[in-house]
């Protein structure tokens, strides 16, 4: 049996070290992880999206995520689903993801993105 939380935090760190090569933050700030679940002997199972599903490069993030999850002490195999419903939107980002963005591109992509639905100003 397998400490199940520490080796979730371990896999949380190692998709924060894995980045979207075109959109420079971690896949797990930008909300492309949809789930995450951990077996007792260590397989872990990441239901995770892309930006949006003609992404030219999915197959090398899926590729990253899988690399960077199989080197994380515990764990014994990756299993990487790729769905694209629900679609990914800014709002799945992390208050981390979405500092980030407005740093780099200088403005809060989920109160755009709530704007441009009409649906006012977004938190944080």
């Amino acid at each position: 049996m397998v400490n199940k939380d520490e080796i979730r935090r371990r896999v949380i760190e190692a998709l924060k070290n894995t980045y979207d090569p075109e959109i420079p933050i971690n896949v797990w700030d930008l909300g492309l992880i949809y789930g995450l679940e951990i077996s007792d002997d260590g397989v872990v199972h990441i239901r995770m999206t892309l930006t949006t599903p003609g992404c030219p490069i999915a197959n090398m993030i899926v590729y990253c995520v899988v690399e960077a999850v199989q080197g994380v002490d515990g764990v014994r195999d990756v299993d990487v689903e790729l769905v694209f419903e629900p679609p990914w939107d800014p709002t799945r980002m992390t208050k981390d993801g979405r500092e980030k963005f407005k740093e780099i591109y200088g403005y809060d992509i989920v109160n755009e993105y709530l704007r441009q639905k009409g649906l006012g100003e977004g938190g944080g």
